[in-house]
Formats: structure tokens, sequence, C-alpha cells
């Protein structure tokens, strides 16, 4: 009969960061092994991986038990300051339902955002105000009532024992038993029996999992050498002293304390009492801040008509019949919110001076979207499809990126957040994981072996994408010979031990969450040093919920783009619409069929370029399509559609109805929507159940495709079409649209390259300095698009300590002057101290210079710089002689500089114009 006498509820996974060896996966399947009934998560102070336990335990038939292990500071939350009994105990919370799930998540995200100080803490005060719903576990050593017991405080060990006892209510807290072999444990165990008897608490046995098996405490404790930065040959760090923390079996618990079964059986009262029913299908969508007697969809479709007009001034029956039946399925779908979202956080944006992109993803088939400039590009004109991005027979959450100009995101996002309140929008997490060679190394470091040997097995794992160090294994012929000698076979297990696991919380670059209501009442947050306060959930987890998560990409070409535009008009006083440039203007399809394209956006590589000089495009469809062909897979009909374009090849269709369709790309299938389409004309698809269809090519699944060809080879047939054609059709789909590519992704980023192109093609030298201002900090960058100055005979001049801005300027119509930021070691406050001083008179000498700015700011390291670099070289004089005399004038200069502070007058200020300007030379 099964052993069904046990549940653990003191389990760490790997989001335990460094501190659990214990993937989500192996303890699901080890609960399912030993035929336990439920499990409980309860990492140290976060809920990273909650749901992604929560979907495997049900899934696998186990009741997941979402907990946490959380730090409770001995005093408040709110002090900082350093004390010597400054200390903070664990303490095991179970979520009984709902409401508890509630205020664990309250209690987790102010351990971060309030209490964070060396760990995530609460105190009393957060408990009592979010104790209701939970089961709370008294922890392991570190607990505040087994620490007090080890201390001899017996009666502070009772008094605690009766606090936490009122504070959860009677029955909803339990003092908890472990045995790993520790001495401590035994002594804490027999007075956690006598106060359970004395106060009627109840006892609990729990384990302290940290890792599977017995087998696997090595792994953990590398794991703890790399959290701690130590190597596992030290004495003095931290351990663990058994290898007891693993996954027991009911039986071996039984063992273990069977002197006390209730504290076993209780372990099943507590998980039959959990019971948190999560719920997937549910939204949770911010509502936009409408005028009076509207509702969201009529404000959205009035919006939206009134713009249809602007962008078309004489509007269609197809236009209005295309914009209706959009908007009748966003209004079926409930997503009317979500596009007023969109638009007003865009149309602030622009109304900032923020440069927008025109699109990205599936997003720009919408012309609900383009009527409302969330995108740029004409849909209809392109052949774009409403259905690739909104399905009304698979419903799921829209998905519109946003791509900002990265010097001025921050003001979208701090936007969004007065808007619609800090508490209700946040930034997405992200682990940062150890990926193959970096496990390697890190367990290399905590193994003590040296660097130099590290580093060579690190170097045969090759660094291709998803690449695993068990391939690495198979494909290196080297790396299996090594793996044969010790110490490098326990280097490379342990490393694949641990391979994958996370290792530190980051913020997404360009996710941000925003809800109907507070955050913390749906998702635990958590504080970064970087980014501030994000979510403990990642960016598809969160969209699983039902939060609208969003993608705010900063995007350094948009910031070209408006430093270009910039500099056009302060040197032509030209104002130059990006949005309404011409798109067949030649100068810029001269530049593309030459391959000239070093710095325009997606055209750049050697390859890209190479390509270009072949096609030679002459229309805007050209560049969408090169877009979607230079990828891995589809690259090998670039040839193909070359020659085709050029007369060279027959184009040939499997039959003429497809001509209409392949006609732009020349016979080649490139993009989804034109699999989408032959559906729908060939097998009477609706667009939707085309979109349906390209899902399942892409899934690959055999059953999925064998349904899928059944239907479209019916359909053809009810449409008079041979079943012979059909399955040739149905084969060409397969075998073009594995590697199709969304065509409404790849003409709004031809757009951008476009533009780049223009800019390029038409105002070079504007172009140029802003590709320099905004890779100034990138050194091999600069000396790419120096080198493509000087084959376009712009000239580039040195930094210039009279002339020189903070970033790359045009000084004439072929003269772009070095900026300041890219001089090595010279930073803003420097920059902005010369500038500052420049503005009352040009420096004359570098005496001169040293005299009037802040010496504190431009240091002797800045001047030596500024020096060799050739910032002084107007001013006469040699560089050798500046270097020479320059601790001179830095003492003259500090020295004038204190005397100014201390409102003295030295010799030298006595002196006329004249004589000054006379000693400065």
């Amino acid at each position: 009969m099964a052993d069904r006498g046990f549940v653990h509820l003191h389990c760490h996974s790997e989001y335990s960061l460094l501190d659990g060896a214990a993937r989500i996966s192996q303890l699901i399947r080890m609960a399912v092994d030993l035929k336990m009934p439920a499990l409980a998560i309860t990492d140290h102070g976060t809920m990273f991986g909650v749901v992604d336990f929560y979907r495997e335990a049900v899934n696998a038939g186990i009741k997941p038990i979402i907990g946490c292990e959380v730090y409770v500071a001995n005093r408040s939350r709110l002090q900082k300051e350093a004390k010597k009994d400054d200390l903070q105990y664990h303490l095991v919370l179970l979520a009984e339902n709902e409401e508890g799930y509630r205020n664990l998540t309250k209690l987790v995200s102010a351990s971060y955002i309030e209490g964070f100080y060396y760990k995530p803490r609460i105190d009393r005060e957060l408990l009592a105000g979010h104790s209701s719903g939970l089961i709370g576990l008294s922890a392991c050593l570190a607990g505040e009532i087994p620490s007090q017991i080890l201390n001899g405080q017996l009666e502070a060990a009772r008094d605690t024992a009766r606090f936490y006892s009122a504070l959860f209510g009677q029955g909803n807290f339990y003092l908890e038993l472990h045995d790993h072999g520790l001495p401590e444990q035994r002594l804490v165990n027999a007075e956690l029996k006598k106060i359970a008897a004395e106060l009627q608490i109840p006892l609990v046995a729990t384990n302290d999992v940290h890792y599977i098996s017995r087998d696997d405490a090595e792994v953990h404790d590398v794991l703890l050498c790399i959290q701690t930065g130590k190597t596992v040959d030290e004495e003095d760090r931290m351990r663990f002293d058994v290898p007891e923390f693993y996954f027991k079996s009911a039986a071996e618990m039984a063992a273990i304390f069977a002197d006390c079964p209730d504290a076993l059986s209780n372990s099943l009262l507590i998980a039959e009492r959990c019971n948190l029913d999560w719920r997937f299908n549910q939204r949770h969508l911010p509502a936009y801040p409408l005028p009076e007697d509207r509702d969201a969809d009529a404000y959205l479709r009035e919006i939206c008509f009134k713009r249809l007009k602007k962008r078309y001034p004489t509007a269609t029956p197809e236009l209005e019949s295309r914009l209706n039946y959009e908007l009748d399925v966003i209004c079926r779908m409930d997503f009317s919110n979500y596009f007023l979202i969109v638009w007003d956080l865009i149309e602030y944006a622009k109304n900032k001076g923020v440069i927008v992109g025109p699109g990205r993803g599936s997003a720009a088939g919408s012309l609900v979207a383009y009527c409302l400039g969330i995108t740029n590009i004409e849909p209809l004109r392109y052949g774009l499809l409403f259905e690739r991005f909104l399905n009304p027979e698979r419903i799921s959450m829209p998905d519109i990126d946003i791509d900002f100009c990265d010097d001025k995101r921050e003001l979208v996002i701090n936007y969004v957040c007065t808007k619609y309140g800090q508490e209700r929008v946040a930034q997405i997490i992200t682990f940062g994981t150890m990926a193959a060679r970096a496990a390697v190394r890190d367990v290399g470091r905590a193994l003590a072996i040296p660097y130099a040997d590290v580093d060579r097995i690190a170097k045969l794992i090759p660094t291709e994408p998803k690449m695993t160090i068990a391939r690495a294994l198979e494909q290196s012929k080297e790396l299996k010979e090594k793996y044969r000698e010790e110490p490098y076979r326990n280097l490379i297990d342990t490393a694949m031990a641990v391979e994958g696991m996370p290792r530190h919380a980051s913020t997404h670059a360009a996710g941000v969450v925003i809800a109907k209501e507070p955050l913390v009442n749906h998702v635990p947050l958590y504080k970064t040093n970087e980014s501030g306060i994000v979510t403990q959930f990642p960016m598809m987890t969160l969209e699983d919920l039902g939060l609208l998560k969003m993608d705010f990409l900063g995007l350094k070409t948009l910031s070209i783009i408006g430093e270009a535009l910039g500099s056009i008009s302060k040197r032509t006083t030209e104002i130059i619409n990006i949005e309404e440039i011409p798109l067949d203007d030649h100068k810029t399809f001269d530049l593309l069929s030459q391959g000239e394209t070093t710095g325009v956006f997606q055209l750049e590589s050697s390859g890209m370029r190479s390509v270009l000089r072949e096609l030679i495009p002459n229309k805007f469809e050209d560049i969408i399509a090169v877009v979607a062909l230079y990828r891995p897979g589809p690259m090998d009909q670039i040839p193909v559609f070359i020659r085709s374009k050029h007369g060279r090849r027959k184009i040939r269709y499997a039959h003429q109805i497809l001509e209409p369709i392949l006609n732009e790309t020349y016979g080649v299938i490139v993009y989804q929507e034109q699999v989408m389409e032959i559906a729908a004309r060939m097998a009477g698809f609706t667009l939707s159940q085309a979109d349906l269809l390209r899902r399942a090519i892409g899934k690959k699944k055999k059953e999925i495709l064998d349904e899928q060809q059944d239907l479209f080879v019916e359909g053809c047939r009810k449409n008079g079409y041979s079943q012979e054609l059909a399955v040739k059709i149905y084969e060409l789909i397969l075998k073009f649209a594995s590697y199709g590519f969304n065509k409404s992704h790849a003409a709004a980023y031809a757009l951008i390259a476009y533009q780049t192109a223009y800019l390029k093609a038409n105002y070079p030298v504007d172009y140029m300095a802003a590709l320099m201002t905004v890779y100034y900090s990138n050194s091999d960058k600069v000396a790419l698009y120096l080198a493509d100055c000087r084959r376009m005979g712009i000239e580039v001049l040195p930094p210039d300590i009279n002339e020189s801005e903070e970033q790359f300027t045009v000084v004439t119509d072929n003269r772009i002057r070095f900026g300041l930021a890219a001089v090595k070691n010279v930073g803003m406050g420097a920059i902005e101290s010369i500038i500052a001083a420049r503005r009352e008179k040009p420096y004359k000498t570098l005496r001169d210079f040293v005299t009037r700015v802040d010496l504190r700011l431009c240091n002797r390291k800045v001047l030596e710089s500024l020096i060799k670099c050739g910032a002084f070289d107007s001013l006469g004089g040699h560089r050798a002689q500046y270097l020479a005399v320059l601790d001179d004038l830095l003492a003259h200069g500090q020295a004038e500089q204190r005397e100014r502070e201390c409102g003295q007058l030295s010799m030298f200020s006595l002196l006329d114009q004249a004589e000054q300007e006379e000693l400065l030379c």
C-alpha cells in the first residue's frame, strides 16, 4: 500500500538563489515517485518560483502548497542602522487560501520595499496586519524560538510561542521539529515538545529540503561557495555540516520521528487545509480614464474614425469596413481599454519629443493601431493582416511592443506610473542563469581548481545559442577526453548539476506591467539596485495571470534619428518629419544598391551589404523582403529571390491563384501572411483559421499538421481544386512556412532601415555625427564610423578645447568636430565645467584653462587625456611640452582657485589684462 504518511512543508527550490540545489521539476518528480499527496515550496525570502511550482504540481497530480521562509527582524523593519543585537529570524509561512496568498505577497513585497537591510525583512507589526489565511511554522535553528532555546532564554521562547499562537490563531501556528543529526536540533526539539504540551501548540515535523538526494550535498555545498565567494577547502565559511537536507521519504521521516507520530500526521493535516485555487483565465486589465458619459468601446470608435480621416483624406468603403471589423473584434474581446492605454502613452511620448518607432511585431497589421498612431505602416498597402495580430478564434492577450529612443524611455515609464499609480505599475524581473561556460567557471572557482585549467575546459564548450555541457560533451572530442580525468570529471559533473539554475535576479530590458488594482494583490514585488521595484514573476507568468504586460523597448537607432534631425534643424533650419519622408527617394535606393549601409539599421553587416549590391533594391517592398529573408533558413532563398527579380530565373507559380499573393516576392513564400492568404483563397479558410494553420506549422507537431492538412485539402476540393494540387500546395507551404517571417514586423523594421538610409543618403554629415554621438562609449563602433566618414569625404576634426561640445558636432557641410564625451577618462562633470567656463570667453592657453575650470572635476587624468588627444593643439605649443609642465600648471591653478575661494587677491590678479596675457603666453 502506498505510504502517504508525510508531506514536505519546508522545501527550497533553485529559486532560493544559490542555496537551493533542488529544481522544481525534481521536487515534483520526487513527490510523485514517493507517492506523497502534496508538497510545499518555501524559498528564502522570495516567491520567484511559486507559479511554476503550482502548475507543475497540478499537472503531476500533486497538491501544491504555496509558502515562503521569511526573515523577521527583531526590531522595526524600517530601522536600517547597524546594531550589535540586530538579528533576523526565519519563519515559515504557508498560504491556506486566497486571502493567505494575498497576505503572503504583501509581506514578501514589504520585506524588500520597506524592510530590506542585507536581507528582505518583515517585522511583527507587518505580521499582525497580514496574518489571516496563513499557517506559520517556527522554522529551523535560525527561527526565533529555536534561537532563544539555544541561548538559554527559555521563558522568552515560551513568550514568543504564545505571541505567534495568538497572532495566527489557535491551530494556525506549529512548532517545527527538525532532526538532521545535529546535537543542537535534539536539544531544541526536546524543549519544543515541552512548550507544545504546556501551551497546547501543535507540533509538525519537516526536513528543510535543500537538495534531492544525499549525493547532492556536495553540489549544494558548491552552490553555497558560489554564493559567498568562498572555496570548498576554506574552513571558516557557511556550510551545512551533514548531508541530511535532502528529500526524504515518509518511511525515513517516520523512522526519525518514531517518538512523535502526531508531528508527522500534522503535515498531512496542514496539507489538507491548504487549498489555493489559482485561476489563469482571468484578466486584470487597467481601465483607461474616460471622459464622462463614454464607455471604452464607444470612445475608441470615436477616436479611430476621427483619425481615419487624418490618415486617409478620402476614406473608402473598404477602409471603413476594415476598421469596423477590427473594432468589432477588439470590443468583443474586451480590449478597448488596452488600445486606449497604448494610444495615450504614445501620444504623450510624441508630444514630449520622444522618438517612437513605426511599430514592432504583428501589431503593424492593425488598421486601428495605424489610425491611432500606434504604428506608422499602412497595413492595406502592404497586405498586412489583422488576424496575424488578433485572432477572434484564439483568444489571447494582444501584444503591442513599442520602440522608444533609448535615452528617453524612462520618461514614458514615469508617465505611466503617474497616470495609473505607482502601486499599479512595475518593471518585470528576469533571472540570470548559469549558462554552460559560466557554470564551469563558477564551479571551478568554488572547487579551487587553478583558473588556467578551468578556463581551458570552459573554452572547449562552443558558444552557440542554447549550448549545454551535455551537448558539448557529444560534440567535442577534446572535452570528452578531459572528462575522463580528475578533477575535470568532478568539475564537469558539478557544473552540469547547477547549469541553468538562476544565479541572480535583475530587470527585464523592456517589460512593464500595469494592473487594474495594486500589483501586490496579484504578484509579489522585489527591489533591485538598478531599476527600483520589479515583479517577482517573469513576463510570461504575468501574462498567464491575466496582467497587462508591455514591452517598452529602448532602441538606439531612434536616438540616432533624433540626434540627426536635431542637428539638421540647428544647422539648416530645415524641419523634417521623419514619418512623412518619401518612400521612393532615388538617393536612398542608390545608397542601398551600392551597399553603403554602414550605420543603417538592420542592413549594416557585410553579408547584408553584399546582398543589397546584388539585389539592387528599387522599391520599399524589396527592403521588407530582405529584412525577412536575411536569417538562418530563409537565407537559402535569397539567390532565387535575386535571380527572379532581375529576370535571370523564370518565376513559376504552382497555380495561377498564387500569383497575386507571391508576385511581390517573385514566387517565393517569404511571409507568414502569404501562407494565411493562400489558405484563405484556395481552401476557403477564414483568416482566423488560416492563422491557426500558421501556428500549427510553427509548432511542427505531426498530429496537428496531419489534421490541418486534411482540413486544407478538403477545403481546396470544395473550391474545385484537385486533391493532387491541394497536397502539392500544402507541402509547398510546409517547406517555406517553417521559417516564414512575420511581414508586419519586417515592414515596420524595414521602415526604420529606410529612414536611416534616407538620412545617411541626404544628410550624411548630420547622420554620421549622430551615429558617433549615440555610440560614443563604444570605441569599436566609433572607429568603424570614422572610417566610413573618411570614405565619404567627411572630415572628422580632433577634439578642440574651444570648439568641441559634449557630443560630436557638425561644424561645416563636410566637417564634424569630435565630442568631448568620446575622449577617454573625461567625465560629464569635467565636460560641463569646461563648457561653462568657455561661455565667458575662449581659452587662450593651458595656464588660462587650469585657472578657470573646476580642477576637482578636471583633474590630472582628465587633462592628460585631453592633451594626448590634441584638444589643446589649437592653442599652440606641443603636446610633450604641455605634459612636461602639467604638474606645475595644476599647482598654480589650484592655488589660484583656493585664493579665490578665500576671497584673497594673488599678485597675478593685480596685473592688468595685457600683462596677464603676456605672462600666460
